[in-house]
């Protein structure tokens, strides 16, 4: 099984939303007993919360169920995962700078958009300040890039049923 984490600041909005689409593309692929997900936060802003509203009716919009309670990053999470995915820079860094004070490894947290090559972002922008545009923007651009990412998964080894 090849788990994925999305993480963000407060796991309220954007990794919540690709924790959502990514577990719709993984079931309509058929590839649930090969793929999993999970989403947190970098910080404790938001502990226990269920989704920001707007998040869950962009979600609703889109018939992708959102079935989460938000949960900051934990040291085990590096070695639960074999991708840690930052929505942006600043929390790509607050994971890699955890991951060194735990002395995990940190080779497989990545930014979403190394696995858009053609996107024209680098962060997810966090939607949580703005209007419900900008959640539909994150919608998108989260959409198009785990199409990406899937693809990429679909080739590695596990997924074929073959060990690694």
């Amino acid at each position: 099984m090849v788990k994925v984490l999305f993480i963000c600041l407060g796991n309220i909005c954007r990794s919540p939303l690709a924790e959502a689409i990514f577990n719709a593309k993984v079931a309509a692929r058929g590839l649930g007993s090969f793929l999993s997900s999970d989403s947190c936060g970098t910080s404790d802003f938001h502990i226990g919360e269920l989704p920001d509203e707007r998040t869950l009716a962009c979600a609703d919009r889109y018939g992708i169920p959102i079935n989460h309670r938000g949960r900051q990053l934990h040291r085990s999470d590096f070695r639960n995962f074999d991708y840690l995915v930052a929505m942006d820079t600043s929390n790509y860094q607050n994971t890699v700078k955890l991951g060194q004070r735990y002395k995990q490894k940190t080779e497989h947290v990545h930014l979403l958009s190394e696995f858009a090559p053609d996107a024209s972002f680098v962060d997810v922008p966090d939607p949580y300040y703005g209007g419900m545009d900008g959640f539909e923007e994150v919608y998108r651009i989260l959409d198009t890039s785990l199409d990406q990412f899937l693809a990429k998964l679909e080739h590695l080894p596990s997924i074929h049923g073959k060990p690694q």
